[in-house]
């Protein structure tokens, strides 16, 4: 439904835009969540998105807008835009989203940028940019609610309403001590239901989930999920509060990172196409491709080591397709579980003996399953002619140890990665279809010499 809505959406605009119906179109751009106006964005022209980014009156909706257009679109409209008016935006926006947009400004505009922005707000912003853009301290949100553990459930209730209207994540309060170290939270249930008096030592909770500054997003992710809370502090080395990451930069995370696990273990790389030109998308693929080319050259050169075989019993290349495509099929599919559990935290480094154990005996049973019925398949149709069920037999058993050494593969390969902190996803895709078309090449061709006496 998302996505037919958005098709017209942008079928309207477009048609609008080559119209002239301004006021038409300001009706439904204002009207029009601007993240929804980022999606159409992508398809327009950089003169009609400047068309309809100055007909949105609401400058937090033009915040919203700029940080939802994805770098490749954001990078050509931002050249549009003067630093006074990004300036007037920026002021409608997170410190966290501001410091995402300038990391991906021009240099130039950037220090522009920075030197105008006003002094509180341009070190908050330059205290983000100091921190890798995938760890906790980039991603982290500057503003939160921070109260002294001397501070009664009132006081915190006033500090709130008089001192903390604008902050992004009210729905917990952090209590540090005088050095500003965390020392408890406080939700906001907790706030409203205890008498006003009370101090926030007394209920404050002390078992705090929090992660430091360089700890990787995707951990940070993993552990906002595992825990179900909104928001995570994030520390310092000693322990004072710097910021927090909230669950909506969370979703985001989880998007970027299945995003780039997708792509790499297809082969390219770990940005969208669009974000990518001829040559380095060609550069990206290039490597994976070799390896996939060496492979063949390998299964070339096991097949002509095994011609003579292949004189006597042609038929034999008959059930190479089948019995390439079943064990690269189970190989793809146990290292995409393997690949997933270990992005999700729900698999870690050290199950590697109890997932391997656990694909390999499935491989086995999918193996006897489907060797036994491509088996059968070939007596039917070469039985008769041949005068021997050996055929079958080694066709079934040349399936069965193809899936079973795919599935043993494919999740080894990931999991030894993960151990020794490789990214799993490039162990996968044509690395690991490539090796098993070898492995199950040469078992096929070995197996059928042996049982047909050639």
């Amino acid at each position: 439904m998302s996505e037919d809505r958005n098709k017209i959406l942008e079928e309207t605009i477009k048609r609008l835009l080559r119209r002239g119906a301004i006021t038409n179109l300001q009706k439904i751009v204002n009207k029009t969540h601007a993240a929804d106006l980022s999606v159409v964005f992508r398809n327009l022209s950089v003169n009609s998105q400047r068309k309809l980014f100055d007909m949105i009156v609401d400058y937090e909706q033009r915040a919203v807008l700029l940080s939802e257009l994805s770098e490749y679109t954001f990078t050509d409209f931002i050249e549009t835009i003067e630093v006074e008016e990004l300036l007037d935006v920026f002021d409608h926006m997170p410190a966290d989203d501001v410091a995402d947009l300038i990391a991906d400004l021009p240099p130039e505009k950037a220090d522009a940028v920075l030197e105008k922005m006003k002094t509180e707000e341009s070190e908050e912003v330059e205290d983000l940019l100091s921190y890798d853009d995938d760890t906790a301290g980039g991603i982290m949100v500057p503003d939160f609610v921070a109260l002294s553990e001397e501070n009664t459930a009132r006081e915190a209730i006033e500090s709130l309403q008089k001192d903390f209207p604008d902050v992004e994540m009210p729905f917990y309060l952090y209590v540090v001590d005088e050095h500003e170290r965390l020392v408890g939270v406080v939700s906001l249930r907790q706030l409203v239901v205890v008498k006003p008096g009370t101090p926030l030592r007394d209920f404050m909770t002390t078992d705090i989930f929090s992660v430091k500054t360089d700890m990787d997003q995707e951990e940070v992710a993993k552990i906002v999920a595992r825990y179900d809370i909104l928001a995570v502090p994030v520390v310092d080395d000693n322990n004072r509060l710097m910021g927090i990451v909230t669950v909506d930069d969370v979703i985001d995370i989880f998007r970027q990172e299945a995003t780039e696990d997708m792509l790499k273990m297809a082969g390219v790389g770990e940005e969208f196409v669009e974000t990518q030109s001829v040559v380095s998308s060609t550069r990206i693929r290039l490597p994976w491709l070799f390896a996939s080319c060496i492979g063949g050259i390998l299964a070339f050169f096991i097949i002509g080591h095994f011609e003579n075989t292949l004189k006597q019993v042609t038929y034999l290349a008959a059930f190479l397709p089948v019995i390439m495509g079943m064990g690269g099929n189970i190989g793809t599919q146990s290292s995409t579980i393997v690949v997933r559990g270990l992005a999700t935290g729900r698999l870690v480094a050290d199950d590697l003996r109890n997932v391997v154990c656990k694909e390999l005996c499935i491989g086995m049973i999918l193996g006897i399953i489907y060797g036994g019925l491509i088996a059968l398949a070939a007596q039917i149709r070469f039985g008769a002619e041949l005068n021997t069920a050996m055929l079958a037999v080694s066709v079934g058993l040349a399936v069965l140890s193809s899936m079973s050494i795919a599935a043993l593969v494919g999740s080894l390969v990931p999991m030894v990665f993960g151990r020794i902190n490789i990214d799993p996803a490039v162990a996968t895709g044509p690395f690991v279809t490539t090796s098993i078309d070898i492995i199950s090449v040469y078992c096929y061709f070995k197996i059928a010499t042996q049982l047909l006496g050639l």
